[in-house]
C-alpha cells in the first residue's frame, strides 16, 4: 500500500472549475430543460423523467466525490458510477420514443454532450494517482499490477 496521507489541498482547484464538471452541470441543465417537455399526464416519461434527472446529476456529483479523495480504488468505483450514469442516459432516447415523447430529436444535444463528456473523462481518469491505493480486497479497482491478494496494511 502506498497511501499518501498529505493533507495538500491548497493547491488542488475547486471541482467546480474541472472542464468535466462543467460538462457535467451543462448536461443537467439540458436534461432538465428536455424533461421539462414531458406530459404530465404520461406516467412512464415522468417516471423517465426522474431517471433522467438522477443520472444527469450523478456526473457531477461523483466527480466532487472523486475529487474529495485520494485513494485511487475509491476514485474508480466513483468513475464506474459516472459511467454507468452516462451510458444510461445516452440510450434514453429509445425509452422516450417508445413512451411516446413527441420532442425526442431534442434528446440528440444530450448525446452529442455526453461525447464530449466521454472524452473530458477519459483524460480525468488518466490523471488519478495509481499510487495512492489501498488495495481492493475484491480486485475490482486496484491499480494495474496490484493483486487483491496483496498484503493489506
Amino acid at each position: 500500500m502506498f497511501y499518501d496521507d498529505d493533507d495538500d489541498d491548497d493547491d488542488k482547484p475547486d471541482v467546480r472549475s474541472l472542464p468535466i464538471f462543467k460538462k457535467g452541470e451543462e448536461i443537467l441543465d439540458v436534461a432538465r430543460l428536455i424533461a421539462g417537455l414531458f406530459p404530465e399526464d404520461n406516467e412512464q416519461l415522468q417516471f423517465l423523467k426522474d431517471e433522467m434527472i438522477v443520472n444527469a446529476s450523478l456526473l457531477t456529483a461523483k466527480v466532487a466525490g472523486a475529487e474529495a479523495v485520494e485513494l485511487y480504488d475509491l476514485k474508480m468505483e466513483a468513475a464506474t458510477f459516472i459511467r454507468k450514469a452516462a451510458c444510461d442516459l445516452k440510450i434514453m432516447n429509445h425509452s422516450l420514443e417508445m413512451f411516446g415523447f413527441e420532442n425526442v430529436e431534442y434528446f440528440q444535444i444530450v448525446r452529442k454532450l455526453i461525447e464530449e463528456y466521454r472524452l473530458l473523462f477519459i483524460e480525468w481518469v488518466a490523471g488519478f494517482d495509481k499510487w495512492s491505493y489501498i488495495t481492493d480486497q475484491w480486485g475490482l479497482f486496484n491499480p494495474p499490477g496490484v493483486s487483491p491478494f496483496d498484503e493489506i496494511f
